[in-house]
């Protein structure tokens, strides 16, 4: 199975960890953290594992670290599968 490659704008110092939507074709994701010593990097990676249910080493950042347009690799799921945990939230922002 190939990775799942994810265009991510990341909007840092949001009051909570949420996704955002679509802008621009790439998903929005607000982070509580701020962009400094790769905190919101860590973030973002933990947001994406508790929402995909996947364990953080099946996640990483391609490119763009440095920057808040980011490209991530997912492994272990379907394209369609990650399209469908990220639109529903699931698990993690289900009560």
């Amino acid at each position: 199975m190939n990775d799942v490659v994810l265009e991510v704008r990341v909007i840092p110092r949001a009051k909570r960890n949420a996704s955002g939507g679509e802008r621009d074709g790439a998903l929005v994701v607000r982070l509580a953290a701020p962009p400094v010593e790769g905190a919101e990097n860590a973030a973002l990676i933990e947001f994406l594992a508790a929402t995909l249910d996947l364990p953080r080493r099946n996640i990483r950042i391609v490119s763009g670290e440095q920057s808040r347009r980011k490209r991530v690799a997912i492994a272990g799921l379907t394209a369609e599968t990650v399209n469908e945990r990220l639109t529903t939230g699931f698990p993690a922002n289900k009560p």
